[in-house]
């Protein structure tokens, strides 16, 4: 476990429950005879790998700013009464819902979680595939601040952890809807939504617990009916080359910064919404179904 963007996304304890549930799936796909994406497995794993190094790296640097951070202070919640760890929960949420909204709306930072959205097949084994760069693309500055409210580094990172955990259940199709829970929780009929790459669905459904936060904010969609969900990036050509998808928004990015014309253009490109790149326009958006 270490501070957000550090080394680790599952705690190693979940890993056999992890294994359960991809060897459920696997049963699940035999049962309604649809083809694995064994493809699409093995490129997420490798991405996987190349991940565990640069994280590792990073995390002495992320853990420094963050006790640097801790140490000047506010104030300190206490974590051994019901209501510190009621709000220290509610603030993970809060930060994960606009670090990973951030993700998708500032191509800088959506050139790490670009790789995330990649799949074009939703299954368990996707959870694991994200970026390598994102100590680089920052979004992990959004929990700055609960450590200078007092929240403990180390207790923000485990919350954190549980978050991302219960997230992996997520991406699956072989979960359907949970009735009144699809009120508060994000679901794995949320999550699917989430990652659909039709415009309708775009940007959607942030939350990574509960649901509560997209719903307030108006950044909630639910599934249509005549609109089936697509998988994948909405402006890039689906690759199951481990380099490839992790770098190419990058290499977009920078050759669309080179093509752009004046300061306000190449910020735009760097810092702009991932739709309104040079790339994204020169590529023919998908459609909704009618």
């Amino acid at each position: 476990m270490a501070i957000p963007g550090g080394a680790s996304v599952i705690p190693l304890e979940f890993y056999p429950v992890v294994a359960a549930a991809v060897v459920a799936e696997l049963a699940w796909y035999a049962h309604r005879r649809r083809p694995y994406p064994w493809a699409e497995t093995a490129t997420s794993l490798a991405i996987f790998l190349i991940r565990v190094p640069a994280k590792l790296a990073s995390a002495g640097i992320l853990g420094a700013v963050a006790w640097f951070v801790w140490t000047h202070r506010a104030a300190t919640l206490p974590l051994d009464r019901w209501w510190g760890l009621a709000l220290l929960f509610a603030a993970v949420e809060f930060c994960y819902y606009w670090a990973h909204r951030l993700g998708h709306e500032v191509r800088w930072v959506w050139a790490s979680h670009s790789v995330h959205h990649s799949p074009t097949a939703l299954h368990l084994a996707s959870a694991f595939r994200l970026g390598a760069t994102e100590t680089l693309s920052g979004g992990w500055l959004v929990y700055l601040p609960l450590y200078f409210l007092g929240f403990n580094p180390v207790a923000v990172a485990a919350m954190l952890a549980l978050n991302l955990f219960y997230q992996f259940w997520l991406h699956t199709e072989a979960v359907g809807t949970l009735g009144p829970l699809e009120w508060v929780l994000n679901t794995p009929a949320h999550h699917r939504v989430h990652h659909a790459s039709n415009p309708c669905y775009l940007d959607r459904n942030y939350g990574g617990v509960v649901i509560v936060w997209d719903r307030l904010f108006g950044t909630f969609a639910a599934a249509r009916p005549e609109v089936p969900l697509t998988y994948g990036l909405a402006h890039a050509t689906p690759s199951v080359n481990p380099v490839v998808v992790c770098s190419r928004e990058w290499v977009a990015m920078g050759r669309d910064v080179i093509r752009a014309r004046g300061l306000r253009a190449r910020l735009g490109q760097l810092f702009g919404r991932p739709g309104d790149s040079l790339s994204a326009h020169a590529l023919i958006p998908q459609r909704d179904a009618p």
